[in-house]
């Protein structure tokens, strides 16, 4: 398939995905399965409990996964992947992948 730059997706891709933490959430949810917020927020130790509720918000909108409020006090909120959330995995692999390289690239040129 010929790419045509003028009338390339890959922006409106990347605004769904960009920033530090939505692939790590999308990961986590696609390997752990069903978390809770208190889970995903010792997982992705460095997040900011405002930046955490907004990329779930973000991730949500877009269909890429559920929230299932319990009504308990206090309430419980799970996250689970969609069907169409898990579509980004072979993205996402491969993004991993490309990066591992990028990395090992990188060390390797500042050997030389």
């Amino acid at each position: 398939m010929k790419i045509q730059p003028e009338y390339c997706k890959v922006h409106g891709a990347l605004s769904i995905l960009v920033g530090k933490w939505k692939p790590i959430i999308l990961l986590y949810l696609m390997s752990e399965g069903t978390m809770r917020y208190g889970e995903l927020k010792k997982a992705l130790v460095d997040i900011t409990p405002k930046m955490l509720t907004n990329q779930l918000r973000e991730l949500e909108e877009e269909g890429l996964i559920n929230r299932v409020v319990y009504p308990e006090v206090p309430p419980k909120v799970e996250y689970s992947i969609t069907e169409y959330g898990m579509t980004l995995k072979p993205i996402l692999e491969a993004m991993h992948e490309w990066g591992t390289k990028h990395i090992l690239r990188k060390s390797e040129s500042v050997k030389h």
